[in-house]
């Protein structure tokens, strides 16, 4: 059972009112544990349209993996229609009544026919309780082949997974062993990153791949390692991963989806510094970034949103003489304003950034996407100036993230 397929049930991901993180999350699991997602296919609440995925998806692979459906209104068709396929009835589950009677009882909620319509499952299914929710997984066995109906709310989808699927996929997975290492980097661009590393993929083993996945200035790199021994192929990964940080430490920041907020925030801490932020163009997102891990209290004192020059000159003290004669986006406002916020925030560093975001605004000197960025701290001030897109939007992105990318060059070479 080294092969699956992913089935996702829903109008909702059809129409983007909601994305399906459901398949991302179970491809990452499947793949660390050695099975490969052949397909990812999504339908609407539709009795045909689950029966034609089920029969296409069962002619190709042995596991079959559905979410979406289970719900107890009208539009979800999913039980019923699983029912049908594996010629059963849809009977009550006592166990399955038991568990949604004692979760409404504690929210003070009476049973209606509705929540009690969630206890029905195939009679020749193996039911899979749920604790995170009131809808069971359901498993199913057909000619050697498993197929598994799991409920569309993410929270209840992973715990059905963690505690009945993934148990029973390793049991069944055989001895094939699927290794991935992702390496975060950022500073520089997708074509210039493969010329560095041109040499780097050329003497790569023939078990171990390397895939460059960009977004937003971030490109991951992921390193796959495949073969029968397990042991094996964890060191060769490993040694791929050593040879990779000798070739371009400047623009590693870390490894397996961390983030340079988690990172940036991660060394203040350590090393017992604070940090403020003056923010023109980015409107606070800095700030917003800083504050969204946890714990980022013990190192984050404030931001000013300084996005009118009143409050530069106001509030951070930036002199009217150097707006003037300067400009609101030069590097001379922005070391200004990173004076000013260190100052008033009493902290150990501080980041300003003043720029264009667009998608009006630039001129030909200061064209859209112009940006500089000021690092205060105890050993001075340094700045940059960047030029990122026409997009306003990624713009305020990459300039939050670059300045994240500063500040954590700045605390590890101080």
């Amino acid at each position: 059972m080294n092969i699956a397929e992913i089935i996702t049930i829903g109008d909702e991901l059809l129409i983007g009112q909601t994305v399906d993180t459901n398949s991302a999350w179970i491809g990452m699991q499947l793949s660390m544990r050695g099975i490969r997602v052949n397909r990812i296919t999504s339908i609407s609440d539709r009795r045909e349209e689950i029966i034609t995925a089920l029969d296409e998806a069962l002619g190709r692979v042995p596991l079959v993996l559905v979410t979406g459906g289970l719900g107890p209104t009208s539009d979800d068709v999913t039980k019923q229609t699983l029912a049908e396929y594996f010629g059963s009835s849809l009977v009550i589950d006592r166990e399955v009544l038991a568990e949604v009677t004692e979760r409404l009882a504690r929210r003070n909620l009476e049973m209606n026919e509705n929540n009690r319509r969630q206890a029905l499952v195939p009679d020749n299914c193996v039911v899979l309780a749920n604790r995170a929710g009131t809808a069971p997984g359901m498993l199913f066995e057909k000619e050697g082949r498993i197929i598994v109906s799991m409920p569309g709310v993410p929270s209840e989808m992973k715990y059905i997974m963690q505690e009945h699927v993934l148990p029973l996929v390793a049991a069944r997975a055989g001895g094939r062993t699927i290794i991935h290492r992702n390496i975060m980097t950022y500073g520089t661009f997708e074509a210039k990153l493969a010329e560095r590393l041109q040499v780097f993929e050329a003497e790569l083993p023939a078990t171990v791949k390397l895939a460059y996945l960009p977004a937003y200035g971030v490109i991951k790199l992921r390193l796959t390692g495949t073969g029968d021994d397990g042991v094996a192929v964890h060191r060769t990964v490993e040694e791929q991963v050593r040879k990779l940080y000798s070739v371009i430490p400047d623009v590693i920041y870390g490894e397996d989806e961390v983030t340079l907020e988690e990172v940036a925030g991660k060394l203040l801490l350590d090393n017992n510094l604070t940090v403020s932020t003056a923010e023109s163009c980015t409107g606070g997102r800095i700030a917003s970034l800083i504050t969204s891990v946890p714990g980022s209290s013990s190192w984050f004192r404030g931001s000013v949103v300084a996005y009118d020059n009143i409050i530069k000159t106001g509030v951070l003290g930036v002199d009217p003489a150097v707006i003037s004669r300067f400009g609101a986006v030069s590097e001379e406002t922005a070391r200004a304003m990173a004076e000013g916020v260190r100052r008033l925030t009493a902290t150990d560093y501080a980041i300003a950034v003043t720029g264009i975001a667009g998608p009006t605004g630039g001129t030909p000197e200061k064209p859209v996407g112009t940006v500089w960025i000021a690092i205060a701290s105890p050993a001075g001030i340094i700045a940059e100036k960047h030029r990122f897109a026409d997009d306003r939007a990624i713009n305020i992105s990459r300039s939050a993230y670059t300045a994240l990318n500063l500040l954590r060059k700045q605390i590890i070479n101080r």
